[in-house]
């Protein structure tokens, strides 16, 4: 598994409590583009639209030997995911007020384009003061069982 883009803001922004991978729909270009430059996922986000998930507001950029005479380069793309996850991540963001956030996005074992997604509700202000100060004092007490 080679990990290509990492949200790291996701985690401190989200409390996550489902991940779950998913497939893309990508061109040859993207693809081949994605094994040469690193895509951009710290802004974009899930959105469902008529029963399927998209992937909205990532950034992959033009491969430079590419033939195609259209490329955007934040268009959306398809998300791969199997109807029993999908039902349940559906339900969710409905009913209870969950957000669907790339966490992200990696070549599996056969080269296939996965992305990990999660499930997750934004933290208020005072969560994201907490988990800080508990990320602080794990790393001071880490330093001092060290030196002792």
């Amino acid at each position: 598994m080679k990990v290509i883009a990492n949200n790291k803001k996701a985690t401190y922004d989200y409390n996550i409590s489902l991940k779950i991978n998913s497939g893309l729909v990508l061109t040859g270009s993207e693809v081949k583009s994605l094994r040469v430059n690193s895509p951009s996922i710290k802004e974009a986000y899930v959105e469902e639209k008529k029963g399927e998930l998209w992937l909205c507001n990532c950034n992959i950029k033009k491969y430079h030997s590419s033939s195609d005479k259209v490329n955007n380069p934040i268009r959306q793309r398809k998300l791969l995911i199997s109807k029993k996850e999908l039902n349940k991540l559906l339900g969710s963001i409905k009913r209870e007020g969950f957000s669907i956030i790339p966490l992200s996005m990696y070549f599996n074992d056969k080269g296939l384009v996965k992305l990990n997604i999660g499930l997750g509700r934004g933290k208020k202000k005072y969560d994201k003061r907490q988990s800080q100060k508990l990320k602080d004092w794990n790393k001071n007490k880490q330093r001092l069982l060290k030196n002792n």
